[in-house]
């Protein structure tokens, strides 16, 4: 049995989906199945049902995942100590971050971290606001971001940075942004973003404290990414609320116009777990972030 078995593994057992598996370890689906039947023919006990198209854990699988899980954190901690005792010269730093921070805010952050420390290696990935708490939960993520509000006890959150959510409306609706009023919310058609997101649920949270009913608000279309929200606002006549960070291009080009409402402000945050020490990589991104 390897770690990159047992990884793999994991990636598939918590989408229950071969495919999103292997995207996640950005290996070839073809890969991944051969793995698990290694891992499977090798023990002679099977770990997945193949249920028509779908996979499912079976009772053994599920039983062995929790196992999994704690191996490759207790490597992961292994390989940290390493690194910190080499002086950050080697290492890996794991961040999972929801779709408005990963895509706007992070990255040029983490480009900074991997100038400046190129022996660690930064596996990143992109989830909502949900999925990167499960993620410092399970400890597959040593570092999450949201913008969403985490209620959790066994997580510590920091306020990394503060942005604007933000009501806008194609500039094809002819709809000036002094139209965009309190008492007219209910007369546009909307598009937003999937239940579960940051955004979601600040915007429902923002609309009903101004004593809007959210089910009140016709809701077109329900789209999983800011980029697919903004395409489908873009050329319509519908409305959105997104982060300010995410529409200020289309707003400074004209293919936007913004509601004078600034809807609430709301915070970026960062999340890791309490009990867990972190690392070396993990201090300096934090540093180096807050720089």
């Amino acid at each position: 049995m390897t770690l990159e078995q047992l990884a793999i593994f994991v990636a598939v057992a918590e989408r229950e989906h071969l495919t999103r598996g292997a995207e996640a370890l950005w290996l070839t689906p073809s890969a991944v199945s051969s793995a698990i039947k290694t891992l499977e023919d090798r023990y002679g006990v099977p770990l997945f049902d193949r249920v028509g198209r779908r996979i499912e854990l079976t009772r053994a699988g599920r039983s062995f995942l929790p196992e999994a899980r704690l191996i490759l954190a207790s490597a992961k901690n292994a390989e940290a100590l390493l690194g910190n005792l080499a002086g950050l010269r080697t290492g890996t730093l794991d961040i999972e971050a929801s779709q408005t921070i990963a895509n706007y805010w992070l990255p040029t952050r983490l480009l900074r971290f991997s100038t400046r420390y190129p022996g660690v290696s930064v596996d990143f990935r992109v989830g909502n606001t949900a999925s990167v708490a499960q993620a410092v939960m399970s400890g597959r993520a040593e570092l999450g971001f949201v913008e969403g509000a985490v209620d959790e006890a066994a997580l510590i959150g920091k306020i990394m940075h503060v942005d604007g959510l933000v009501i806008v409306i194609s500039a094809k609706s002819g709809v000036a942004s002094a139209d965009i009023t309190r008492d007219r919310l209910s007369s546009f058609n909307w598009i937003m973003r999937e239940r579960g997101s940051g955004t979601r649920a600040e915007f429902e949270t923002a609309v009903g404290k101004i004593g809007i009913d959210i089910a009140a608000l016709p809701i077109m279309a329900t789209l999983p990414t800011n980029e697919a929200v903004l395409s489908a606002v873009r050329d319509s006549g519908c409305a959105t609320a997104l982060s300010e960070l995410v529409v200020a291009p289309l707003v400074a080009s004209g293919e936007l116009i913004r509601s004078d409402i600034t809807l609430m402000t709301r915070q970026f945050t960062m999340l890791r777990h309490k009990e867990r020490k972190p690392s070396a990589a993990a201090v300096e991104f934090e540093i180096l972030i807050r720089d």
